[in-house]
């Protein structure tokens, strides 16, 4: 069964940094669309980072510049390194992923392999 597992969260002031790991189980995290969404109290689940299975990133624009996705496949597990935080970022955190037909999109409803998520508070 497909499990992943966050980690990383907490509690930074503005401007700080975090980095948060997704470790995979029971699939090769290599041959999946990865995927970090983030979900704040009474907002919708939004996109934030994703990378596909040749290697290649995909950022929103609220992040661009500051958040960087990346994965070990000898570790099979993806990264969320998170700099210049804002007390906007503050949310829960998922990693997710799916097996694409063809191309790989941050979109939420293609995501079939949720984890728990953990928890990124940013106070000013």
């Amino acid at each position: 069964q497909p499990q992943l597992l966050e980690s990383g969260g907490g509690s930074v002031q503005s401007g700080g940094s975090l980095r948060l790991s997704c470790a995979a189980s029971g699939y090769a995290l290599a041959n999946y669309c990865m995927g970090w969404f983030r979900q704040a109290p009474g907002k919708e689940r939004e996109g934030v980072a994703g990378a596909d299975r040749y290697g290649s990133a995909t950022y929103a624009d609220s992040v661009k510049g500051r958040f960087t996705i990346s994965q070990d496949n000898a570790k099979n597990t993806l990264y969320l390194q998170m700099d210049s935080l804002k007390p906007e970022d503050t949310a829960m955190y998922y990693c997710a992923a799916y097996y694409p037909d063809l191309w790989c999109s941050l979109v939420v409803r293609n995501y079939d392999i949720w984890g728990q998520g953990t928890q990124v508070t940013v106070s000013s």
